[in-house]
């Protein structure tokens, strides 16, 4: 329907018939605008108000997520304390992440001091709190044990031998060793520290079980030793 045909409807409807044509096209026309115009506004305005809420929302969203997060306290990693001594180059106290190996409680000591038998450790046990990490140096492991004065004050070489001036390889120290046929310091040394770590020797034999000691050189020794 036309502006005419509107104007025309609503000129008979109202009794406007003496109203010219022209006029009330223009008057259509202005409401129809008029209409036009508020509709539009009406529309915006809601537009506003909904975005605004949605945008308030979310940054109240936000702002309780970000005090949520900032409540909660940060969690410290679990530690352990050791004491590191001997051959190191900064002995103490040191306090490492938990689940540190030996190898990193002497990292956190400085490293190995020059001499040290890193060897001795175990580096890859795993650490416990309170425990003491002792490095020793290489000159200890080699220095044979020293002899203890008995109540009277005299040295006391313990019960190394038996009858038939036979010396026990069990209970002898690294010196009585050393006074066997074909056994130097360093023999001797080597069968007190296998005697150390693997127990005592069930039978005479069993002193070829240590390095550099064969057939030969025991059959050298067997006359002059017994386990007691």
């Amino acid at each position: 329907m036309s502006f005419a045909e509107d104007a025309e409807s609503l000129r008979a409807k109202a009794h406007m018939s003496g109203a010219r044509l022209p006029v009330l096209v223009g008057l259509t026309a202005l409401a129809l605008a008029v209409i036009a115009i508020a509709g539009g506004g009406v529309a915006k305005t809601l537009s506003s108000e909904g975005f605004s809420v949605s945008k308030g929302e979310a940054a109240q969203e936000a702002a309780g997520a970000e005090g949520s997060q900032e409540s909660q306290p940060p969690q410290e990693a679990a530690t352990v304390v050791v004491h590191v001594g001997g051959a190191v180059r900064e002995p103490g106290v040191r306090e490492v992440p938990e689940g540190s190996r030996v190898q990193d409680a002497v990292d956190a000591a400085g490293g190995f001091a020059e001499g040290a038998a890193a060897d001795a450790l175990n580096l890859a046990r795993v650490l416990v709190d309170g425990e003491q990490v002792m490095v020793p140096t290489i000159e200890e492991l080699q220095a044979p044990p020293q002899p203890q004065a008995d109540s009277g004050g005299s040295a006391s070489s313990g019960s190394a031998g038996t009858g038939g001036g036979k010396v026990n390889i069990n209970t002898a120290s690294a010196e009585e060793l050393d006074v066997l046929p074909g056994v130097g310091p360093s023999t001797a040394a080597k069968i007190v520290a296998d005697r150390e770590a693997n127990g005592p020797f069930s039978t005479i034999e069993d002193l070829k079980r240590v390095s550099g000691i064969g057939d030969k050189k025991y059959a050298e020794l067997a006359d002059s030793i017994c386990v007691g």
